[in-house]
């Protein structure tokens, strides 16, 4: 008869005999091949379960992984945009610089007369009223600059120096209605005075008779006349020529030579063989002397 209460070893003779068995199994694995098959297919059950526990933590790194990723490609991403918008604005000033060279060097070549001493002015602000054509340029009486000295761009004659202060100027435009200019057509030397039409992009040739020679397409070039424009700079074209039978004189009518709205630079001409003492003039402004 069986014992009610049977007992069998001890926990700690059963922990002895696991390990043992445990010892005996690790020195046979290393000394023979004989449990690797055993090994192996152990390993094919115990594998799922690796995985299920090592699941989490995986998610969890790969999930960490993946917003790291991400916020590094937001930053880089707006490091990217700020470069690009840096480099976009260099571009767009390498752009304006190149054109202002291109401007520059087109406006010191307009010099077409050799002898003829020039100086750059640049605008600085500009006066458009109806019947008041007048610009300001930085350079003044300091830098040699009187009144009624001629003042054109790359394109041809852009009117003349109205007052000159000690360092700025004021320009009249040869479209102001109250400037006049002597001219002459180039293709057949006939001479003439082109007045200002308060508009920007027109000049009035208003004592040439019906019977003139002078069509549109024509090149109205400066006379010399008057001793305060050089001979043979550019001044207009001519763009209408209208008859009128019962007056003496026709109606015609010129476009400016000049970029009269859009030039930046101007050139300022002493129509003589003086040659202005420029560095005295800068050297003492730099000096606070007059």
């Amino acid at each position: 008869m069986k014992l009610l209460f049977a007992t069998g070893p001890s926990i700690n003779t059963r922990f002895l005999i696991v390990v043992l068995l445990s010892l005996a199994l690790i020195i046979v694995d290393q000394r023979s091949d004989t449990l690797k098959p055993l090994r192996d297919l152990l390993s094919v059950f115990v594998y799922p379960v690796q995985y299920v526990v090592n699941l989490p933590n995986s998610l969890f790194n790969n999930t960490l992984k993946s917003f790291k990723g991400y916020k590094e490609l937001l930053g880089e991403n707006k490091d990217l945009k700020r470069q690009h918008l840096i480099n976009s604005a260099k571009l767009l000033k390498f752009a304006d610089l190149e054109k202002e060279n291109i401007r520059l060097r087109s406006l010191i070549d307009s010099s077409f007369k050799l002898g003829e001493q020039v100086l750059v002015a640049e605008l600085l602000s500009v006066n458009l009223a109806p019947y008041e054509h007048v610009v300001v340029v930085n350079k003044g009486s300091r830098f040699g600059v009187s009144t009624r000295q001629a003042v054109l761009d790359e394109n041809g004659i852009v009117g003349q120096v109205a007052k000159a202060l000690p360092l700025s100027s004021e320009i009249i435009l040869i479209t102001d209605p109250n400037h006049a200019i002597p001219v002459q057509v180039n293709r057949n030397g006939l001479h003439t005075i082109a007045i200002g039409s308060g508009l920007l992009n027109q000049l009035n040739l208003p004592f040439l008779p019906n019977n003139a020679d002078i069509v549109p397409g024509d090149l109205l070039i400066t006379s010399g006349l008057g001793g305060v424009f050089p001979q043979g700079y550019p001044v207009a074209v001519v763009s209408s020529f209208v008859e009128q039978p019962d007056k003496p004189f026709a109606i015609i009518k010129a476009e400016p030579s000049a970029a009269l709205n859009t030039s930046r630079e101007l050139l300022i001409v002493w129509n003589n063989d003086q040659v202005i003492p420029l560095s005295k003039q800068v050297e003492g402004e730099g000096n606070g002397t007059d």
